[in-house]
């Protein structure tokens, strides 16, 4: 038989039998996988978000770990230990009391010309020449100050705000009860430069005996930090451990803005899972958002900069392409159960029509052969 003359014929109600077995389960089957497809991808951008927010938190931390190793590098110099040993051989043998005496009375000419001589002292000394040098060659010094175990300036970039800062935060920590210690502020504002920046202070030990004999403070520009998070996409924010927002796509840090997503992020991170995760769905007025988190552990060495990184965005952005096959799969699902539908419809309405064309002559040869009968007798 030749292959033109092949034919093959498959009842309809075969066809429609072989179609419900194939096309219902496959159809259901498509459903069910678009709906798993769209919960992968939802881990899967989950952590992929979870590891932008692990690098941007290590590069932040080590940003602040790099800053806090060269200003310790400064202090460790043998002109800037120089420096101070040098300021104490005056001032050696004088009482406690007629020292504090003499620098709250130059505190309160410090902004007055009776102190210009001795401020132009200051910033003429050999340890400000090294220190305006690594200005010079680290942009991110806005500015640097050598103070004795006093807290009394030897040696500054700039003229320093107060002449002796020892009722400050800064002071109390650094000087650490003659122990020495590290400290790292907040992030602040600073209205001349125009740029963000922590105070960072590192005391100065005496090379033989290890002893506090000062510190050096450390204005230092973190505005390069936050630039670079904010060129980051998906959208990236740095925030302190109560939400504050440090560092966000045109927010600063002096709005005092709290983030949306930090409720979710905490509650995550009062769970092991949530912490192993590292990403949460959240459920806010715009939608549910996809948020990666990673903390930056900065705040074990330096108490406050409790800083998190959240990677942010609308899940319906970042899913729109994977829920349109979605979509299209369900569709095709519910179009191929129609298409069955229909089709068995019509088999069986086509089929009872049949049946009536059969049964209707049937029935008027009976009759007719019944009348021909009762004619004969």
């Amino acid at each position: 038989m030749a292959l033109d003359k092949l034919e093959i014929r498959v009842s309809m109600e075969k066809l429609i039998i072989v179609l419900a077995v194939i096309l219902i389960p496959l159809n259901f089957l498509g459903v069910f996988l678009a709906m798993k497809s769209h919960t992968a991808a939802e881990r899967t951008i989950g952590t992929l978000f979870s590891s932008i927010a692990q690098n941007n938190a290590t590069a932040a931390r080590l940003y602040m770990d790099d800053r806090v190793v060269e200003v310790a590098a400064i202090a460790s110099q043998p002109m800037i230990v120089e420096a101070v040993a040098g300021a104490k051989g005056p001032a050696a043998h004088v009482a406690d009391e007629t020292k504090a005496a003499r620098i709250a009375d130059i505190e309160k000419k410090w902004n007055t010309p009776e102190a210009d001589s001795l401020i132009a002292g200051i910033l003429s000394s050999r340890a400000s020449l090294v220190l305006r040098r690594h200005r010079e060659l680290d942009p991110r010094f806005l500015k640097l100050i050598v103070v004795d175990e006093n807290g009394v300036p030897v040696g500054a970039t700039d003229k320093p705000t107060h002449y002796a800062p020892v009722d400050e935060v800064f002071w109390q920590a650094v000087s650490a009860n003659g122990k020495g210690g590290i400290y790292v502020s907040g992030v602040n504002y600073d209205e001349q430069s125009k740029v963000n920046y922590v105070v960072v202070g590192v005391p100065v030990l005496d090379g033989s005996s290890q002893r506090f004999v000062g510190a050096v403070r450390a204005l230092v520009d973190v505005s390069t930090l936050f630039a670079r998070l904010n060129r980051e996409f998906p959208p990236t924010m740095l925030i302190t451990d109560d939400g504050t927002v440090v560092s966000a796509a045109n927010v600063t840090p002096s709005m005092q803005m709290k983030s949306d997503e930090y409720k979710a992020v905490r509650d995550a991170l009062g769970t092991l899972h949530g912490r192993q995760a590292g990403y949460v769905l959240d459920n806010t007025r715009e939608g549910i958002r996809i948020v990666g988190f990673a903390d930056t552990g900065l705040k074990a060495s330096y108490s406050n900069l409790g800083w998190f990184v959240l990677v942010s965005q609308n899940e319906r952005d970042v899913l729109s392409p994977i829920r349109t096959v979605g979509y299209f799969a369900i569709f095709m699902g519910i179009f191929g159960l129609l298409m069955v539908t229909l089709l068995a419809a019509y088999f069986f309405l086509h089929r009872k029509q049949e049946m009536a064309d059969i049964e209707g002559p049937n029935n008027h040869t009976t009759e007719s052969e019944h009348d021909r009968s009762s004619a004969g007798r």
